[in-house]
């Protein structure tokens, strides 16, 4: 990163939890400890993006930030409903948009809220967007002589050493990274059956071999020492045609705004990460050495309070709660998956639709029975719906970065980049 010129860094949030305040404070302290708050030449920009309806909040609990901690930052984007629909509006007045486009690119969902915060960023001339989430925390964890050791991670500077010459980079995740739950397997399920099941409903990322080592640990995922001590960075290697990233410990290179890509998801699905590394083969995408700590389960939130535990709690399939986060997911990824599977594998996919079919008939009834709830059968339904509706998503997918580039386009020729 070059230290004689100022570097405008956004920081986005896509949020809708009570706790973002105190996951705001953690981060931005975490800033200072780092000296980049004290950088003279690196201004930070607060950009969030909240939903009221996620967890029925209110506007002021997000915007709604202490003096000492705004006196740390530059400058601060609360994007809300109203502010959404004014940015529609504005783009269509400059006929860029029409209002359906407009809640194609800007509407409903995850992808909706990281594409505002990429617009705002842009629209402000911002060189580096950093995204992080709101159940993540600048730390990571590893599992030592039996006990979880502690360390801090200086995300955001790290992803400023290592973006100058990218055009993304992305970290590591650990802790409760994966929703599915330690599993003791029985005659009612067998390790093949669930096996079956999660090849059926995964990805190239979310894979059997991945989700095996994750369960033997209790469902927790430990940080890797060696990545922890060392200032490697690699390059990440394309998988059909797509190059993985996550959606969070994430930064996006934004001085070529025409190398900047959408995200897109399904409409009630996931995977808005996923559909963007679809779109990533031209790209360079960096995975740099620091990790945040993922509560998937909120269950950890007095670690920002400086309680360290010494060991971590299995996630075993014991509780509706767990259940239900299971269930969740697994209706995310089978939302998506024939839209992944259309874009990068098309000539096989009929066949690797039905190879879905035949695994889900041998095993949902087997989950059913196991977690006692007969709402997985669902999965095979959303399926069958999100395969019929697969070329009008592909479509979707398509449209969104044809409307993406003409505002870019136009944000070139009315807000252009000063670098």
């Amino acid at each position: 990163m070059q230290q004689d010129k100022e570097i405008n860094v956004g920081i986005g949030f896509a949020t809708g939890r009570k706790s973002f305040q105190r996951i705001l404070k953690t981060n931005i302290y975490n800033w200072r400890e780092s000296g980049l708050t004290k950088e003279r030449n690196i201004r930070l920009n607060l950009l969030a993006a909240y939903d009221l309806k996620y967890s029925n909040t209110k506007a002021k609990d997000y915007t709604n930030v202490s003096a000492k901690l705004l006196d740390l930052i530059d400058d601060t984007y609360f994007i809300g409903k109203s502010a959404i629909q004014a940015e529609i509006d504005y783009l269509i007045q400059e006929n860029v948009i029409n209002q359906e486009e407009g809640r194609l690119v800007f509407g409903r969902g995850y992808a909706a809220k990281r594409n505002i915060v990429l617009y705002t960023a842009l629209k402000n001339n911002m060189d580096y967007l950093v995204f992080l989430d709101d159940d993540e925390y600048p730390m990571a964890v590893t599992n030592t002589h039996s006990s979880a050791i502690w360390g801090g991670q200086h995300v955001l500077a790290t992803h400023l050493q290592n973006i100058e010459e990218a055009d993304i980079t992305n970290g590591h995740h650990c802790g409760y990274v994966s929703p599915i739950p330690y599993i003791e397997f029985n005659d009612i399920m067998t390790e093949q059956d669930f096996r079956l099941f999660i090849e059926a409903i995964s990805n190239d990322i979310i894979n059997w071999d991945n989700v095996h080592s994750v369960m033997k640990n209790g469902g927790v995922t430990y940080a890797d020492t060696k990545i922890l001590v060392s200032n490697e960075v690699e390059e990440v290697q394309e998988i059909n045609n797509t190059k993985f990233i996550s959606g969070a410990n994430l930064c996006i290179n934004l001085t070529k705004p025409d190398r900047v890509s959408p995200f897109y998801n399904p409409p009630g699905a996931r995977g808005e990460d996923t559909f963007l590394s679809t779109c990533l083969s031209q790209r360079k995408v960096l995975r740099v050495p620091c990790y945040t700590f993922h509560d998937g389960f909120s269950t950890y939130n007095h670690l920002m309070d400086g309680v360290l535990p010494i060991k971590l709690k299995y996630i075993q399939a014991d509780s509706a709660a767990i259940a239900t986060r299971f269930y969740l997911a697994c209706i995310g990824w089978i939302r998506y998956k024939p839209l992944l599977l259309y874009i990068t594998q098309r000539e096989c996919y009929e066949e690797k639709i039905e190879e879905m079919r035949e695994h889900l008939a041998a095993t949902l009834p087997k989950v059913c029975a196991y977690f006692e709830r007969e709402e997985f059968s669902n999965i095979s339904k959303e399926l069958e719906h999100y395969h019929r509706n697969v070329k009008k998503h592909y479509q979707q997918y398509i449209e969104t970065q044809q409307i993406w580039a003409r505002i870019c386009e136009f944000l070139a020729d009315k807000h252009p980049y000063q670098p």
